[in-house]
């Protein structure tokens, strides 16, 4: 009875592993243009300025998130996808700028917040302003993370952790492909 029950839960176990890396390499995969290549092409989007405060909701059917979007911008913000780590466009961007919702436009995040967490993703310790994202609880993968939308179009940017630096001790760890950065 015994070396049953330690069976059963060493096979449950590793099947939820390897359901879990399963769903990883298809994440892993799933980000990358018929060549292997990480799409780093963007369509252009109205942006707004970085001081505009109207929240007003952006809504679009399917199909036309998927005419106005990239395969991979739509496959981050409307599937909540995840792209690949150190392989995308932002993760060590230095210049001066804001990044954008790559869906509407909204000015998100400041290059003043960002900073070199070392997960190959962009990090911020802060948003341009709290209003600007939502956050809700993500139980995917097994895992308990808060999710990162963008409060106007609702696209998944990322998630946010506690073990950010200073001031706030917070890092959003957001995808390239859910933003648009405008150099200063």
């Amino acid at each position: 009875m015994v070396i049953f029950e330690f069976t059963t839960k060493y096979i449950m176990k590793n099947i939820i592993l390897l359901l879990f890396l399963g769903a990883a390499v298809t994440v892993v995969f799933a980000c990358t243009n018929t060549t292997g290549q990480v799409e780093q092409t963007q369509k252009p989007v109205k942006a707004l300025s970085p001081t505009d405060t109207s929240l007003k909701p952006v809504s679009r059917t399917e199909q036309d998130w998927k005419n106005i979007l990239t395969e991979n911008q739509y496959y981050i913000l409307r599937e909540e996808g995840t792209e690949r780590a150190f392989l995308n466009a932002y993760h060590n961007n230095k210049k001066d700028g804001t990044y954008y919702c790559a869906g509407c436009g909204l000015p998100l995040f400041s290059s003043t917040t960002k900073f070199d967490s070392g997960t190959g993703w962009p990090s911020f310790y802060a948003p341009i302003n709290k209003t600007r994202v939502k956050e809700n609880m993500d139980a995917a993968y097994g895992m308990i993370r808060t999710e990162v939308e963008c409060a106007r179009c609702g696209g998944h940017l990322g998630h946010v952790f506690d073990d950010g630096p200073r001031p706030t001790g917070l890092r959003y760890c957001m995808n390239s492909g859910a933003m648009i950065f405008q150099e200063k």
